[in-house]
């Protein structure tokens, strides 16, 4: 990847992590683990090296450090820019935001999902703290304006109504705190990570700022290269898929599952971007769409044969990834 002031000096024989938007560079010498290690288990000590564009702090940085303790991770400035780092070689995986505690899916996330062929491999849910931030010496009274992601300021706007201040949207919160360093604003507070504090030289003036604790994020990470499944130990599939026209598709859908006793863990349902309607009589109706998580493994017989059921009626079937059971982080 050019530009960048430095990658010169970069170690050639290095493992690279994206998280989303983050990116890294793979260098020609790019050593690629067995799939058995880096996908069905939590990875070991491997060095992760990422470039970051624009500040560093950000929540999503600071879970994948957490959960990739060996990484630095970078931003881009879209999320389908971490996509295309892997298809395009130069980067492994990509840790992807998929749904909140708080505020539900990601439905753009979904989207990229279909847009491209990685595949889900691993899935970690992190309890995420959110903290208000400010300059030494100010307290919340000072403030009159409080800046933050829009997801961020959604977790927290029952904390935020109870403040006398004007809510002003950032691309991610570091750039928040950044702004509110270099300008030396004593009126305005963000809303991120513990660790933008530290960065930025803002104290902290509220823990737990969000308004559900815990705040459980759920993310997924994706590679080009699918994890084996396996028949033992407790694994999850997910998959999209639509279905014909007609009446009781869905149950039929939902049913092949119920009779094998499968259990469902989440269904989801979006418009289909691509074909958004359907004619039904002489009305027209929204094209959805379905995104189904089960506990189950798609090594496993049952798993299989119920899936050909759904194939039988489905225009669209796509199993996004077969993966381990994750405990929170």
């Amino acid at each position: 990847m050019g530009g960048g002031g430095g990658e010169a000096a970069l170690p050639q024989r290095r493992r690279c992590l994206v998280e989303p938007g983050f990116i890294a560079t793979a260098g020609a010498g790019d050593v690629r683990l067995p799939a058995k290690v880096c996908f069905s288990s939590k990875p070991k000590k491997f060095t992760y090296i990422s470039k970051h564009q624009g500040s560093p702090g950000t929540v999503t940085e600071e879970t994948v450090l957490k959960y990739f303790p060996d990484c630095i991770a970078v931003s881009c400035k879209k999320f389908g820019g971490a996509f295309e780092a892997v298809n395009s070689s130069l980067a492994d995986i990509v840790v992807l935001p998929i749904e909140n505690s708080s505020t539900g899916s990601f439905h753009q996330n979904y989207d990229l999902l279909l847009g491209h062929k990685l595949h889900v491999v691993q899935e970690v849910q992190v309890d995420i703290e959110l903290c208000l931030l400010a300059l030494p010496g100010v307290h919340k009274i000072d403030l009159r304006t409080v800046f933050s992601h829009p997801e961020e300021l959604a977790q927290c706007e029952h904390s935020v109504s109870s403040l006398d201040v004007v809510k002003k949207n950032v691309d991610h919160c570091a750039a928040g705190a950044e702004i509110i360093s270099m300008q030396n604003l004593g009126d305005a507070g963000v809303i991120g990570s513990a660790q933008a504090s530290g960065l930025h030289g803002l104290n902290i003036i509220e823990c737990n700022f969000q308004d559900a604790s815990p705040k459980l994020t759920r993310y997924f990470v994706l590679a080009k290269i699918a994890g084996i499944p396996e028949q033992h130990g407790q694994h999850k599939t997910s998959i999209a898929f639509c279905l014909e026209e007609g009446p009781g598709m869905l149950f039929k859908a939902l049913g092949a599952f119920w009779k094998r006793d499968i259990s469902l863990t989440k269904i989801e349902s979006i418009p289909n971007k691509r074909k958004p309607m359907r004619t039904q009589g002489t009305g027209k109706q929204f094209n959805y769409i379905f995104f189904v998580d089960f506990e189950a493994s798609t090594a496993e017989t049952h798993v299989q044969n119920a899936l050909k059921d759904i194939k039988q009626i489905a225009t669209l079937l796509r199993v996004l990834g077969c993966y381990p059971v994750r405990a929170t982080v």
